[in-house]
Formats: C-alpha cells, structure tokens, sequence
C-alpha cells in the first residue's frame, strides 16, 4: 500500500502536486479528507461498479432482464468508467474539484434508487452508464484532491487507506447483498443507495478546499519508447483478462454451475478478501525483486488462474481463482504504476502524463473486455468461454512484455 499511496499523485491522472510539508491545512484534517477519499472510493467503485456482480444473478432469476441483457448493463458500467475518467478534469477545471467530487458520489447513490424497480432496458443501460461515469470521477479526482494536505510521513497509509475503499466495496457488497435479497430485489438496491447516501453524508465536509498548490498541472506527453507503448497495451489486455471475474464471477458460480447465490456471493467475499491483501503483498514482493519481474510474474499468475475455470470448476480452484483475481484487480494497478516509473526515471514531468495514457489504455480494455465478452456470451450462454478468452488476453500481455520488456 505504500506504493499506492506514495505514487497516488500520479496514478490519479490528474498531474503532480507540490507538496507542502509544513503542516498547513486548509478546512478539515488530512485524516478526514482520507476518510472522504476512502467513502468515494467504496461508493464509486465498490459498490456502485462491484455490487451488480453478485446482484446480476438476481436480475436473471427474477425475471428482470434476460443474462445476456444482464451482461450488457454490467458493461455499460465500465464504458461509463472510461468516460468519467476522460471527463473529471474538465468537470473539476469548470466547476471545482469539491463539487466534481461530491457530485459524483450524489450521482452514484442517485443510480441505485434509479435501479429500483424492474424498468426497461434502456433505463437500466443509462443508469449503469451513470454509475461508470461517477465511479471514472471519484477514481480520478479523489486521491490527488486529498494527498497534498497528507504529512510527508503518513503518506503511505493515508494511500493505501483510500485504497482499500474499493476492496471494502466489493466486501460490503458479497455480504449486504444476500441478506437483502431475502427482502427482495429493489429492497436490495435501495439498501445500497442508503449506504451510498450515508457515506456520501459523512464525506460531505471532509474534502479539503482548492489551494494553489495543489492545482493540478498539466501533463506532459512522455517519450514514447517501445516498452512504455508495450505497457499501456498490456495494460489494456490485463484489463480485458479481469473483466470474467469481476462482472461474470457469481453468475458463473450461480446460474453456469447451478449453485446458490449465496454461494456465489461468498465467492465474491473472497474476491473482495484478496483485493485487500493484493497491493500490500505484490508491492512487497516488487520491492525484492523489481517491478519488471513482478510484472511478468503477475501475467502468469493471473493466466493460470483465469484460464483453470475453463478446465475446471473444482472448489479449491475456485476459491484461489478468486482471490487471486481479486488480489490483482488493484495489484496490477501497483505493478504497471512501478513499472511506468521505472522507464520514466529521467522524465518525472513524463510520469503524469503516462500514467494518464495507462489509466485510458485500462479503461478501453474493460470496457472492451465487458462488451466483446457479453456479446459472446449472448450468443451461446457459455461462461467458461469467457474464461479461456481472458486467460488468453493474459497470457498476450506477457509475451508482449517479454518481447518489448527491458530494464532502463
């Protein structure tokens, strides 16, 4: 988490911020805003993109939507994640970087209570559409918005608190979710946009205000070596392979293997277990033997462990398959994050404008991932297709590394 934490300036997208270590604060404590950063985080992302796996069964068996028009919504999420991601800095540039933030938690509790009750397709589509683009906001803007005004020496737990907003969401979710449906679906989903609403309450006052130091910069284009282009598109393909488990994970386990929800929601559970502990040990891990190791190393984990649900779907493979999917949905975020530096050392003004470009290449490749696998699975209603599919993304990435890869 360090790593998160330390490099979160950067991984926003946002630009590099001058840091004053003297104390000043402007309005509420760092503390506060990391708790505002960590409650965006965990609405945004963790329940506004992670919720509808374990809900999407739900939408089946209820008669809501057919799987295939269920798939289609959960990639709607993720094309609304890239457009909030290309759009946050000029919403926070023409507005202000609170209101942006703000607005974009408001609109993300707005999209569960909008969710509520079985309308058309279209409905649906729109609103997932919205909750992408919130989630795409708050993932941009609120880190770098809280940082600055974190001390020196508390900067990496202060990121790796923020950080954790998204594992808790999906953790949240695994466990809320089940219990809820006993009530029935739009109790569900207006138990969601309750908690949404709440933690939107308690962030409200927390974000600090606009200072000039902590305006963002403008990004300047890197230069672009052949390793650093082999990145971002790896980075895109590492996107693509996440995607079988983060939106057709429990309707696997639910609908394709014909277990329970509730068994498919633990699952998720563990999913969510491993995104807690993914950054803090592969950026251990990259601490010892550096990140272009670690990298490869995570292609091939990740491979392996998306790729076994196409062979098999025994119960200890499933278990490790989702949490060590789970752990790499914010580990391979660290691991590109380290790399991108490393091959940028001389170019630190290069560094922001990269891990923009990184961030783009991420988000295309969900959204890619999201749409070109719900429309496979349309056609024959097969999940452990969509497997094989992002194990071999994976295993795309790493031969592209290997052939590009190189120490700087």
């Amino acid at each position: 988490m360090d790593k998160i934490g330390s490099e979160a300036g950067v991984g926003s997208g946002t630009g590099q911020h001058t840091r004053q270590d003297t104390g000043r604060e402007s309005g509420p404590g760092h503390w506060r805003g990391t708790f505002s950063a960590l409650c965006a985080l965990l609405v945004g992302i963790g329940l506004a993109r992670f919720a509808y796996t374990p809900l999407m069964p739900a939408l089946i068996t209820e008669g809501w939507f057919s799987a295939g028009h269920a798939a289609y919504l959960g990639a709607a999420n993720l094309a609304g994640y890239l457009a909030g991601a290309l759009l946050a800095r000029t919403v926070a540039a023409r507005t202000s970087t609170r209101f942006a933030l703000r607005a974009g938690m408001l609109l993300a509790s707005l999209t569960f209570f909008a969710c509520s009750s079985p309308w058309s397709f279209a409905w649906f589509a729109v609103w997932r559409f919205a909750a992408g683009l919130s989630g795409g906001v708050l993932m941009v803007l609120a880190a770098p918005t809280v940082l600055p005004f974190v001390p020196a020496h508390r900067l990496g737990l202060a990121g790796g608190v923020i950080f954790t907003g998204v594992a808790l969401g999906i953790a949240i979710s695994g466990t809320l979710v089940p219990i809820t449906l006993d009530l029935g679906l739009m109790e569900t989903w207006i138990s969601l946009g309750a908690l949404a609403v709440l933690l939107t309450a308690l962030s409200w006052y927390g974000w600090p205000a606009a200072v000039p130091d902590s305006q963002p910069a403008k990004n300047a284009c890197p230069v672009a070596s052949l390793p650093l282009k082999s990145l971002y598109l790896e980075y895109g393909l590492n996107a693509f392979g996440l995607v079988p488990h983060m939106v057709f994970l429990v309707a696997f386990v639910a609908q394709g293997l014909e277990q329970s929800l509730a068994v498919g929601a633990r699952y998720w559970v563990l999913f969510g277990l491993g995104a807690v502990i993914g950054p803090v040990t592969v950026g251990y891990l990259a601490d010892r033997v550096g990140f272009l190791r670690a990298l490869r190393l995570g292609y091939v984990l990740q491979a392996i462990f998306v790729g076994a649900l196409f062979f098999t779907d025994q119960t200890m493979v499933l278990v490790l398959s989702s949490l060590i999917m789970g752990a790499f949905v914010p580990a391979s975020t660290t691991l590109v994050l380290g790399r991108l530096r490393e091959l940028l050392t001389h170019d630190p003004a290069g560094q922001t404008g990269g891990w923009r470009l990184a961030t783009i290449a991420f988000a295309v490749g969900q959204a890619a991932g999201a749409y070109g696998l719900s429309y496979l699975f349309d056609l024959d209603g097969d999940y452990t297709v969509l497997f094989g599919i992002g194990g071999g993304m994976l295993l795309l990435a790493l031969g592209l590394n290997l052939l590009t890869g190189r120490r700087p």
